[in-house]
């Protein structure tokens, strides 16, 4: 769509222009203040999905991907996914809008306190332990860890998931600044992005929603659909920036890039850009339709995603020789991004084993699979 190039457009030459910070190599994760003011105040990207009566732009999830993307291709360190996409999509998918203005106009920062560890997977709804019970100020309280937390020693505003006294899943509500929260910034591989572990010892909290299956079951496809983008962003840069070097880096007297061996890899990773893109995109109009199988449209992408973004980053260090390897190239912080962001919301192993029951499904009784 026009609107949607536009806003691309947009996005991307305000990056430019002001381009990134990059974080020293002992430096520890921290987010880039200026880009998150920039996006918010000159583009108003962080309510582009909040409906305009609570500040936003009203946009659809076809927006915030294109925005996701561009973030994804400048690794900007800014809380887009944790707050713009992924708590503001949990306020509205519990119908809580009271926080939705300060979250649209960047002013506050919202964080999705879900990952636990457990057998299954810290993604898994089933391994969330943290509980709910009865007793504060609040008329309830919360006790559990929640680990990678995006943007948790940032936020401004805690939405966790927790299980009732009966079992069932919750969601609730939880200020930072509340007795009995702890939040511990964490050492992480991708330095662009922040995460935070997050104690809840007896803290106070707000019920927001008591269906957390079918809230959570929505953020696992908004959560696996906006980092596919992230990750077709990432991948996409990496194919420009070895594109441009094997045009200049020169061996035997002419580009390598002219060698017919480095012409077949580039092929195969322009094949598996592609390939993501549409994977990705055809999930987020999918999402942003309410289509009955988008669940399963945002499961395939990000197994996908994930994949082609690690192997493409990986290829971008190799076909750059030396210099890939070094801190003064951007090629090793995609390299960190790609491979900790496959972790994120579930390996793509996870998402095929979640995706087999709807797959395994249609096959008729008897078929091969």
């Amino acid at each position: 769509m026009d609107e949607q190039e536009e806003l691309r457009r947009t996005v991307r030459a305000l990056l430019e222009r002001n381009p990134p910070a990059r974080p020293a190599p002992d430096a520890e994760p921290g987010y880039d203040e200026a880009a998150w003011t920039l996006l918010a105040e000159q583009v108003g990207a962080a309510g582009l999905a909040v409906p305009e009566e609570h500040g936003g732009a009203g946009c659809t999830l076809a927006e915030t991907h294109v925005v996701c993307e561009e973030l994804g291709r400048s690794l900007a360190a800014v809380p887009y996914l944790g707050s713009a996409v992924l708590a503001t999509q949990a306020l509205l998918a519990c119908g809580a809008v009271e926080a939705l203005p300060d979250l649209a106009d960047g002013s506050r920062v919202g964080a999705l306190a879900w990952a636990e560890n457990g057998a299954s997977g810290p993604w898994d709804p089933a391994a969330i332990s943290t509980r709910a019970e009865a007793g504060g100020p609040t008329g309830v309280t919360l006790t559990g860890v929640k680990e990678h937390v995006l943007d948790g020693a940032r936020a401004d505003l805690f939405i966790v998931p927790a299980r009732t006294e009966d079992g069932d899943l919750a969601v609730y509500a939880v200020e930072p600044s509340s007795a009995g929260v702890r939040v511990e910034p964490l050492t992480t591989l991708d330095r662009t992005r922040p995460q935070a572990r997050v104690t809840f010892e007896a803290a106070p909290a707000r019920l927001l929603s008591a269906d957390g299956d079918r809230v959570l079951d929505r953020l696992l496809a908004v959560a696996a659909t906006a980092l596919s983008a992230e990750q077709l962003g990432g991948a996409q840069r990496c194919l420009e920036m070895t594109l441009d070097y094997v045009k200049t880096r020169e061996q035997f007297g002419r580009p390598i890039g002219s060698f017919q061996a480095i012409k077949h890899r580039l092929a195969d990773l322009y094949v598996l850009v592609e390939s993501a893109r549409s994977l990705s995109y055809d999930a987020a109009h999918a999402l942003a339709e309410d289509a009955p199988d988008a669940g399963v449209r945002a499961t395939t992408a990000q197994a996908y995603c994930a994949e082609a973004f690690s192997t493409v980053a990986a290829e971008t260090i190799q076909l750059h020789g030396g210099i890939g390897f070094t801190w003064e190239h951007d090629a090793h912080l995609y390299f960190k991004r790609a491979h900790s962001a496959a972790q994120l919301f579930g390996d793509a192993a996870w998402q095929r084993a979640r995706l087999a029951p709807a797959v395994l499904g249609s096959v008729p009784a008897g078929a091969s699979a």
